[in-house]
């Protein structure tokens, strides 16, 4: 199975929600992480209520803020839009969700995120399963 790795500059929330949406969705067709470039102590607050209102349960029992060198070797590099030189991770394919950060903002605007990330979700699922990557 592929590794797909999920960045996003902290490590806190649009990354952790597509991990844990991907531990989900792709959970028979790759092996989900998420990490960042520069570390917060926790996962948003926000996004863990979010997550676990949608039936994903807490995912700070699982999953936890990590930095690049903490990942395995990775496959797939998904990049969540974060508008910063993002470091190179040596990958087979790479991609720009364009996603914009929720933080601060209503719940409304987590829940666009969520299915904005299901959406990219199922796309990437169908370019593995297609043999496009």
């Amino acid at each position: 199975m592929l590794n797909v790795a999920f960045i996003c500059v902290h490590n806190s929330c649009r990354s952790q929600m597509a991990e844990a949406i991907a531990k989900d969705m792709g959970k028979d067709i790759f092996n989900a992480f998420s990490a960042g470039t520069q570390l917060k102590s926790q996962i948003n607050p926000d996004a863990v209520r979010i997550m676990e209102s949608l039936g994903y349960g807490d995912i700070t029992k699982v999953q936890k803020p990590k930095l690049l060198q903490e990942l395995p070797e990775i496959d797939v590099v998904i990049t969540m839009g974060c508008n910063v030189a993002c470091p190179t991770i040596k990958c087979k394919y790479r991609e720009d969700w364009g996603l914009q950060d929720p933080t601060g903002k209503s719940d409304e605007e987590f829940l666009k995120i969520v299915e904005q990330i299901k959406a990219k979700m199922n796309d990437l699922i169908m370019k593995i399963k297609n043999k496009e990557i």
